[in-house]
C-alpha cells in the first residue's frame, strides 16, 4: 500500500502567495468594478528588453535549421553562458570563481528548495525570521525541521535568527552553532543588506564551525551603496563555506522565461565530499537544463548593451521603490528597505496585525502587499510592498494610502 510523505502534513496552510492570491481573487470576484493595484508577488511588469528580444529571436531561428538545432543542454548549462556569468559577475569583481564551478538552471526559486536534497537530515539550519518561506517549507517538506508551534509559528528544529528594527534586519551570529545558514543579502522581504566586514565575519563563523552557507544574492543587482558585497565570495574564504544562487528574474525580467544560476566552489567539501559533485550529480538526475534559446538571452544580459538595458529595468523599479519609501514616510508610516533592494518593508499601524493590515488595504484602498508574518514570526505587524509595478500604478497606490 502506498503512503505519502508525511513530513507534508506538517505545512501549516498553503503557501503564502498562494493564499494571498486566493483572497485577491475573492475580493475581485465580488468587487468587479475596483480597481486593484497588486504590489504583493515579487514578479516585475517591464518587458524584456530589445537585445534580449533579439537574442531569443536569433536562437529560435537556430532551432529552425537542422545545422544549428539544438537538443539536451549540457548537465551544467551551456558554456557560452557560464563563462559569460564568470567573466561578468565574479572575475570582474575580482572572485575567483570558474565556469565549471556555476550551474545554470531555470531559477534561484527551484535552486533554493532543491539544494538541501545533498544535506542529511540530521543537519540543523539557521534561518533569518523573517524569511523567504521557500527555505523553511523545502526543509520541511525533508523532514529536518521537527515539529510546528502554531502558538509561537516557529519549527522546533530550526535557529531562527531575529531581524529586527533594533539590529537593523540584518541577523546576529547564532549562538547555537547550525549546520547550514541560509542568508538572503539584500534581504527578501525587509530590504535590508549587510556591509562586506560584517559578510566577512559570517564567512569567518562557518569555515570556524564547518557550517555550510546558502546565499541567496537573486537582488544583487539593486545594490547602489559601496561597501555593500554583490556576491558573497568578495569575502576572504568563501570557497570553503559557501554556495551562492542567483537568478535572472528580478534584474533582466525573466521571471516568465525562467533563468538563474547556482555557484558551488571545488574547494566546497563536508566531511570531505566535495558538494560540487554532489550537486553536479543531482543535477545531471534530476534536471535537462534550462532551454537553449533561454540561455542564449541569458547570454545576452552581459552583452555591452544587455548591460544597459538591465540597468533601466533596475533603475526604474528603484524609482517606484524611492516613491513608495519617500510617500510613506511623509504620511507618517514607519518604513525602511528601498534603497538597495526593491522592497519596502513597513510597520502595520495603529497595532494591526500584518493580515488585519492586509485586509485592511485590500478593502479600503484596494492595494495589494504581502503580510510580515508570512514570512515568520518576527514579521508579525509587518508589511512588504514591492517596486516590481507600473510607475503610474504605484504612483497611484501610494496615493491611495496617504489618504488612509
Amino acid at each position: 500500500m502506498a503512503k505519502v510523505n508525511d513530513n507534508y502534513l506538517k505545512l501549516p496552510g498553503s503557501y503564502l502567495f498562494s493564499t494571498i492570491g486566493k483572497k485577491v481573487a475573492a475580493y475581485a470576484a465580488e468587487n468587479p468594478d475596483k480597481k486593484i493595484i497588486r504590489l504583493g508577488i515579487g514578479d516585475v511588469t517591464q518587458p524584456l528588453t530589445p537585445t534580449i528580444i533579439q537574442a531569443l529571436h536569433s536562437a529560435v531561428d537556430e532551432m529552425a535549421d537542422a545545422e544549428t538545432f539544438r537538443g539536451y543542454a549540457p548537465d551544467l548549462g551551456y558554456e557560452f553562458l557560464r563563462k559569460a556569468i564568470a567573466d561578468n559577475d565574479y572575475v570582474a569583481r575580482g572572485c575567483d570563481i570558474a565556469a565549471d564551478e556555476i550551474f545554470v538552471s531555470d531559477g534561484a526559486k527551484c535552486d533554493s528548495g532543491n539544494i538541501q536534497e545533498i544535506f542529511s537530515t540530521d543537519n540543523k539550519i539557521a534561518v533569518c525570521d523573517p524569511v523567504y518561506p521557500v527555505y523553511v517549507d523545502t526543509n520541511v517538506m525533508a523532514g529536518r525541521t521537527g515539529e510546528y508551534d502554531p502558538a509561537t509559528g516557529n519549527w522546533s528544529d530550526v535557529i531562527y535568527m531575529p531581524c529586527t528594527a533594533e539590529n537593523g534586519f540584518a541577523p546576529e551570529l547564532p549562538k547555537t552553532v547550525p549546520d547550514i545558514i541560509y542568508l538572503c543579502f539584500p534581504n527578501n522581504p525587509t530590504g535590508a543588506t549587510v556591509t562586506k566586514d560584517r559578510l566577512q565575519e559570517w564567512v569567518d563563523y562557518a569555515n570556524k564551525n564547518g557550517s555550510v552557507i546558502i546565499y541567496d544574492a537573486a537582488y544583487e543587482a539593486y545594490i547602489s551603496e559601496e561597501n555593500v558585497p554583490h556576491t558573497i565570495y568578495e569575502c576572504e574564504g568563501a570557497r570553503t563555506c559557501a554556495i551562492e544562487l542567483r537568478s535572472f528574474s528580478k534584474n533582466a525580467g525573466f521571471t516568465g522565461v525562467r533563468l538563474g544560476f547556482t555557484v558551488i566552489p571545488k574547494d566546497l567539501k563536508v566531511d570531505g565530499v566535495s558538494l560540487h559533485s554532489l550537486w553536479a550529480r543531482r543535477h545531471g538526475t534530476k534536471y535537462n537544463g534550462a532551454p537553449y534559446i533561454i540561455q542564449r538571452a541569458g547570454e545576452a544580459v552581459y552583452s555591452e548593451q544587455g548591460k544597459k538595458e538591465t540597468a533601466g529595468l533596475v533603475a526604474y523599479y528603484m524609482k517606484n521603490a524611492s516613491y513608495i519609501l519617500n510617500g510613506l514616510k511623509d504620511a507618517g508610516y514607519t518604513v525602511s528597505g528601498g534603497v538597495n533592494a526593491p522592497y519596502i518593508w513597513l510597520k502595520a499601524p495603529n497595532g494591526m496585525t500584518s493580515w488585519e493590515f492586509f485586509d485592511y488595504l485590500l478593502t479600503t484602498a484596494n492595494v495589494v502587499g504581502t503580510p510580515g508574518s508570512g514570512f515568520g514570526p518576527s514579521g508579525e505587524t509587518y508589511f512588504r510592498l514591492t517596486a516590481f509595478g507600473s510607475y503610474e500604478n504605484t504612483v497611484e497606490a501610494v496615493d491611495r494610502l496617504k489618504r488612509l
